[in-house]
């Protein structure tokens, strides 16, 4: 087994696998953040992939969840990150209960460096506000799949700013009903297409702050 298997294995979605590989370059001691490394890699090509159509969201979930195996299996392992490229809120706003581009986009954001706080789904916005406060958070992801639950945006903007934290955060959202332009009149500050896309600008807005 080798740091390029693991790589194969994650772009292959053999999620069945992935664990025992992870399990055994350890036993073999090869140093975690080189294993970490090399997932990244493979959660790299999976995005070429699926930007250049040869991978679908399909794909792009079952990478997550392969992801989520390996990272289990390296996470204690791992020394706290003193090198974070920052900290991320990840939610699902209240009356959502879809999860699925936001625990692609945790995955994506966990393989990449950053350091994940996943708040769940249908999450009120004090929770939101609390998770904020806890992790001092750079930047909030949103995630609302239905038109009647784009208002909730809102709401979480307001109720960081209210706690005083707006200034010290940035918010982008993403979903089915959303775009740039309704984004920024629901108190965002960006938007993404998809995970993908969104790791990208969570990039971009710690990077400006």
């Amino acid at each position: 087994m080798t740091l390029e298997d693991i790589k194969k294995i994650l772009i292959d979605l053999d999620i069945d696998e992935i664990a025992n590989a992870v399990k055994a370059e350890l036993d073999a001691g090869t140093d975690p953040q080189k294993i970490l490394q090399a997932c990244t890699e493979g959660m790299n090509e999976i995005g070429r992939l699926y930007e250049e159509k040869e991978y679908y969201l399909t794909e792009l979930v079952l990478a997550g969840e392969t992801m989520k195996e390996a990272f289990a299996v390296l996470k204690p392992h791992l020394e706290e990150d003193k090198e974070s490229k920052g900290t991320v809120v990840c939610a699902t706003v209240k009356g959502d209960n879809h999860d699925i581009g936001k625990n692609i986009l945790v995955s994506l954001l966990m393989s990449a460096g950053y350091n994940v706080v996943d708040a769940g789904m249908d999450v009120p916005e004090q929770k939101i506000v609390d998770k904020v406060k806890e992790s001092n958070a750079q930047v909030v992801a949103l995630s609302s799949l239905l038109t009647m639950t784009v208002e909730e945006i809102s709401t979480v903007s307001k109720a960081l700013e209210e706690a005083g934290l707006r200034d010290k955060v940035k918010i982008i959202v993403g979903g089915a009903p959303l775009n740039m332009e309704l984004a920024k009149k629901l108190g965002a500050d960006d938007y993404a297409d998809d995970a993908v896309d969104g790791i990208r600008h969570i990039k971009a807005l710690i990077e400006a702050a």
